[in-house]
């Protein structure tokens, strides 16, 4: 797949089957660079009021790094950024994330009895993918079908916009991750031009994530696998490579493979929750045990953090997240997605245990009586 940049942006798309045409409306034709506009009622910060990415203030260094940097055609990128502009939509989505929640209405988002059942449809029918996935990176099955769950519903939701345009409007215009999100762009532009894509065409999540497990950029590069060895890696339709990639993810991230994700917890009478700099802070399990009571089943020498999730009535529940616990944030660095993915998970295990068993109890019934 070495075909040009510039070939590439007029080619068809190998993946066109899996990602439909972008969803935001192209301009006509260039118009002189506007300031900023007034901030928007949402809070978010305004876009920069261009009529395509060509003509915003950030986007000459940006191209300059591209040609210099990876020998990107000029004209190439032209054309690619010249067919979208800046979307307040994206900045006003990103500033408002599920995560923002209290624990129990994000719960409520992702741990539901339909999301449940289409994991046991899922997994059934795609059975052979997840374990073979789940063998070769030794990784838990019903993590991998529960990632896909909670992204994007199987599938079903795997966004519709622009991934361009999404990473244009965030690397440019969205000052409190522009760094993240500049690197995440450059990326972007690498991966197509190595699967041969028309960067203009693939469409993800309003942050540029992509694909029935919402890889960004970066991680499609590092972490995408050609699961069914077809000579390509296609993380919107091909459930080989999806399930492949997924629990790759979670092996070089450091999944131990049957080991404990969370245990229940208590703060110990008087206690208060230790400090900490983040959510994520890890310490030992030791050091927590001044603060809470937990299973003496956990080594104290073992990496943790504790978890405080805020119920409907007010009050608060604890957990220790372990090594498995941690590495479900290396997907989405917020506890809450984390332990929404654990659940998702266990609850998908039980009602496909219970599915089987009632099969078993109804094919007993159904055997005639012996003599």
């Amino acid at each position: 797949m070495k075909l040009a940049f510039a070939i590439a942006l007029g080619a068809s798309m190998v993946l066109s089957a899996c990602a439909p045409k972008p969803a935001i409306k192209k301009e006509p034709g260039p118009a002189p660079s506007a300031p900023p506009a007034a901030a928007p009622a949402s809070g978010a910060p305004p876009v920069t009021e261009v009529a395509s990415f060509v003509l915003h203030p950030a986007y000459p260094g940006f191209r300059a790094q591209m040609i210099e940097k990876h020998k990107l055609d000029g004209a190439a990128l032209d054309k690619a950024f010249g067919a979208y502009k800046p979307e307040q939509r994206v900045l006003d989505a990103i500033t408002r994330p599920a995560e923002a929640k209290p624990w129990h209405q994000y719960r409520k988002i992702f741990v539901t009895a339909e999301r449940v059942a289409l994991g046991v449809k899922f997994w059934d029918e795609r059975a052979d993918e997840v374990k073979r996935a789940a063998d070769l990176y030794g990784v838990d099955p019903e993590m991998v079908v529960a990632i896909i769950g909670v992204e994007t519903k199987y599938g079903a939701i795997q966004g519709k916009w622009p991934v361009l345009a999404t990473l244009g409007t965030l690397a440019f215009d969205y000052p409190p991750r522009s760094p993240f999100f500049r690197a995440e762009l450059e990326q972007f532009l690498l991966m197509t031009r190595e699967l041969e894509l028309d960067p203009t065409v693939p469409v993800g999540s309003y942050a540029g994530a992509m694909g029935a497990g919402q890889f960004m950029p970066s991680s499609y590069r590092a972490y995408a696998r050609d699961g069914d060895a077809d000579g390509h890696r296609d993380l919107w339709t091909d459930w080989d490579d999806i399930t492949a990639s997924v629990a790759n993810y979670f092996k070089q991230a450091g999944w131990d493979r049957g080991a404990l994700v969370v245990v229940p917890a208590a703060l110990r009478d008087g206690a208060t929750e230790p400090a900490r700099a983040n959510a994520l802070t890890k310490v030992t399990a030791g050091e927590l045990r001044s603060a809470f009571v937990f299973s003496d089943g956990v080594a104290d020498s073992a990496p943790a953090l504790y978890v405080s999730l805020e119920t409907e009535q007010g009050t608060r529940v604890h957990f220790i997240g372990l090594n498995n616990f941690w590495v479900i944030t290396r997907y989405n660095r917020s506890p809450l997605y984390a332990m929404a993915a654990h659940e998702l998970a266990r609850e998908i295990v039980a009602a496909r245990e219970a599915a089987a068993d009632a099969a078993r109890r109804a094919a007993a019934a159904a055997m005639p009586p012996v003599g």
